[in-house]
């Protein structure tokens, strides 16, 4: 199990990648870890930890989770 709670560029690749795969998102390409700035490290970990507890998504809840994604990438 890796250790999230140090705050380094490593975390958010794994993280996003994880929430990625998981989400099966078609647009997985545009969404580059070097895109997410540090500082936004917790918010990044909450979602990823929303998406690593939950097995199955709704249509609904992958356009919110994706909406998030880019919302925490643009700041």
């Amino acid at each position: 199990m890796r250790d999230l709670q140090e705050a380094s560029q490593e975390n958010i690749e794994y993280m996003i990648e994880a929430i990625k795969t998981k989400l099966r998102m078609a647009t997985a390409a545009a969404m580059q870890a070097s895109h997410f700035s540090m500082d936004r490290y917790e918010d990044i970990r909450d979602l990823y930890e929303v998406v690593a507890g939950k097995e199955k998504f709704s249509i609904s809840e992958v356009e919110a989770l994706v909406s998030e994604l880019g919302r925490l990438r643009g700041k």
